[in-house]
């Protein structure tokens, strides 16, 4: 089983979302997401200052064996990317919860409890497990 921790919430496609308690948030893609991916060889990284809305394409992650999109979980401008990735994407796949993609300005923070809680994206996971 993937590892979900406790403290983030997550979105159906597979981002984590850390609530930074200061209207911002810090999102990236989680364990399950990474496993599935395979060894990443390219991030595409979101241009700081796009508005996003929750369910835009925002990032792609390229692997060994796909590209896939990383859609933004909640509405809200991308205040900085971590240019880490453009050198190094396989640290995603060594520490996914460490290494995030991108962090944004909240537009509408009531979205944060529409996210999924690590109970809730356990079950997801494991559904699409078995």
């Amino acid at each position: 089983m993937s590892n979900i921790p406790e403290n983030l919430k997550y979105a159906e496609s597979h981002e984590w979302v850390h609530d930074e308690g200061d209207g911002t948030v810090t999102v990236g893609i989680s364990d399950h997401a990474q496993e599935l991916l395979g060894d990443l060889v390219f991030v595409e990284l979101p241009e700081t200052g796009a508005q996003l809305k929750a369910g835009d394409e925002s990032a792609v992650v390229e692997s060994v064996k796909a590209a896939s999109d990383v859609y933004s979980p909640v509405d809200g401008e991308v205040i900085e990317t971590n240019e880490l990735l453009a050198d190094s994407p396989e640290v995603i796949n060594e520490a996914p919860y460490d290494n995030w993609i991108f962090k944004l300005k909240l537009s509408n923070p009531v979205q944060l409890d529409e996210l999924l809680d690590a109970a809730a994206y356990a079950s997801l996971v494991k559904a699409e497990e078995d």
